[in-house]
């Protein structure tokens, strides 16, 4: 006998107490790491120890950090279900990461690691001048209060899937944990927590696809069941641009996105440069690179494993998940609801995954709001009981902000696609402004922001209109085949054949806003350096390279200006912005041995 729809969802909404248990387990563990690092570890209270860790943090779990810290519940929910929905070309990106883990160990990192640092954005204004350091500190600051609501937002929705619990009521109490061992405990306990959270992460996902795999019979039933509908894929090699995924998309604009969100973000070159060395930060680069690589290949298998189980009655179809990024969930619950605690470890590790992204980003708002925003502009140094009482008004600020734009982010769809997107309007440009710094000595200031300023306007542009056509059903996307014919409950059959109901066609619209996604980020960088470039040529003139301090430039280029000879900053040596005159006429830098 049929069962209706609302019966299914309430009987797969077995959140048991042991899955509670578990779950608020994971919680509790955070802060009490925070409370650790905070009150137990005697440690100077300074704003080293609190941004940097001390720059003596150890390779492996930094590296752990930085899995984490990339890999949000975005990742662990949006992968699976864009594999489920559109094949395993996505997942060729993992060749684009590993481009990425060259170049950034060879060109990117030694540069940063060399100036002794906290903010990302000091360079640019050692390199340029203070007007692109504001640039690139408010570009940063206004792309992480866009990004960190959603990072809220994905796990409360698995939450909701498997408890009924409203997502507005497990967000902010997930902040306020998230924020308290960010204050207490600083870098170090963001570090750490990581590390536990990276663990909860795989073994929720090892969970899943065992169990998944053991119920359908053999990992075999998966990968023939994704082969026979094109799921299991040979990569695409059409240069057609507008094509959503193709081997040369995610090779080279995979490549240049994680290129900017690894190698120039502050999120992430915090943890690199809290390293004591170039070569302990390139070891935590490649276990980075190597880590993500797996997490991804889970996410993915469990993405064809999905498929498998509901090939002949898709629920996303018939609502049984009523927003896409809770198709994990409803799986879980699908399997695990009669194995009490084992959703619970599910649930801990997604919301794991938003916790490592929510801690890292507000340790690094906080250095971005007092080396940027607040000590540029005082005239007198800054005690030590206002730097600490900054830094933490700071993370309790941002965390509040975040958790009220949860309301916001609930109304704008898959967050796959939409994150990377808007991401571009920021993340371009400022990887084309730190690529014109390191590589392009002969572009001065005046023509380095110009080609920012036109490239964020300009993918604000194309990123906006796009999703705008995307929202409104006009650019779509062919899903792989689904059906509907084995289901055994009762939903409205009129779903099924529902079409979008724009006037406009996909062919309507203008090929550029029809590029695809991955693109997005390539296509701001590119328009930033052009813009520049041009600026330098036609309008306010090349700067002499010879007058860029050659710490500020790559390995490579810095030879080819300077010679071979050239002496640079070792050890602990900073760099630090002097009058006009103290490295060449654009008021580029000097050495100074640090105290």
């Amino acid at each position: 006998m049929a069962t209706d729809l609302e019966d299914i969802v309430e009987h797969m909404r077995r959140f048991a107490w042991p899955d509670y248990l578990v779950f608020v387990s994971m919680l509790m563990l955070c802060i009490l790491i925070g409370v650790y690092f905070g009150f137990v570890q005697r440690k100077p209270n300074t704003e080293s120890e609190y941004l940097m860790g001390g720059r003596t943090m150890m390779v492996f779990p930094i590296a752990l950090s930085l899995i984490a810290s990339f890999i949000s519940g975005i990742t662990l929910l949006g992968l699976p279900t864009e594999v489920y929905s559109f094949g395993i070309q996505y997942v060729y990106v993992a060749l684009g990461v590993t481009l990425m883990g060259f170049v950034m160990g060879f060109i990117y990192l030694p540069v940063f690691h060399k100036l002794n640092i906290t903010s990302t954005y000091e360079y640019l204004e050692t390199r340029f001048d203070r007007r692109l350091r504001m640039f690139g500190s408010i570009m940063f600051t206004i792309m992480n209060i866009g990004y960190l609501p959603i990072v809220i937002y994905v796990p409360a929705l698995a939450f909701n899937q498997v408890t009924g619990v409203n997502i507005h009521v497990i967000t902010p109490i997930v902040c306020i944990v998230c924020v308290f061992y960010t204050c207490v405990g600083g870098l170090k306990a963001v570090v750490w927590t990581d590390v536990v959270q990276t663990f909860s992460m795989f073994g929720a996902l090892v969970l899943v696809a065992v169990k998944g795999t053991i119920d359908l019979g053999g990992s075999d039933v998966v990968f023939r069941s994704a082969w026979n509908t094109g799921r299991l894929e040979r990569p695409n090699f059409d240069i057609n641009p507008t094509t959503r995924h193709t081997f040369w998309s995610q090779l080279i604009g995979g490549f240049v996105y994680w290129l900017q969100t690894n190698a120039v973000s502050q999120n992430m070159i915090q943890r690199y440069l809290s390293l004591p060395s170039v070569a302990a930060g390139r070891r935590a680069l490649w276990i980075f690179v190597f880590g993500v690589c797996l997490l991804m290949s889970l996410c993915s298998y469990c993405g064809l494993l999905i498929y498998a189980t509901y090939q002949n009655c898709d629920p996303l179809t018939t609502k049984l998940a009523r927003a896409k990024d809770q198709l994990l969930p409803l799986f879980v619950m699908d399997i695990l609801r009669d194995l009490p605690g084992l959703p619970g470890l599910f649930v801990a590790g997604v919301f794991s995954a938003a916790l490592s992204s929510l801690s890292t980003c507000l340790n690094s708002m906080s250095a971005v709001i007092l080396e940027d925003f607040v000590k540029p502009f005082v005239h007198k140094p800054l005690s030590q009981r206002t730097i600490n009482w900054i830094m933490r008004s700071v993370v309790v600020g941002v965390g509040a902000l975040c958790a009220a734009l949860v309301f916001v982010v609930e109304k704008m769809g898959t967050v796959l696609q939409l994150t990377m997107s808007l991401e571009a309007i920021t993340n371009g440009p400022l990887l084309g402004t730190f690529t014109i710094g390191i590589l392009i000595p002969w572009v001065e200031s005046r023509s380095a922001l110009t080609g920012g300023i036109f490239g964020v306007i300009f993918m604000s542009w194309l990123s906006l209109k796009a999703q705008y056509w995307v929202a409104t059903g006009t650019i779509v996307f062919p899903h792989k085949p689904m059906s509907v014919d084995g289901c055994t409950y009762e939903f409205d059959r009129s779903l099924a054949n529902a079409t979008s109901t724009s006037v406009y066609t996909t062919d309507d619209i203008f090929p550029l806003f029809r590029v695809s996604y991955m693109w997005y980020t390539f296509l701001g960088a590119a328009v930033t350096i052009l813009v520049s470039l041009l600026c330098s040529v036609l309008i306010y003139g090349r700067q002499d390279p010879k007058t860029v301090s050659p710490d500020l430039m790559a390995g490579f280029v810095r030879r080819y200006i300077h010679g071979p000879d050239v002496p640079t900053v070792q050890g602990n040596a900073r760099v630090v912005v002097l009058t006009p005159n103290a490295y060449g006429k654009n008021g580029k830098t000097s050495h100074e041995s640090a105290l």
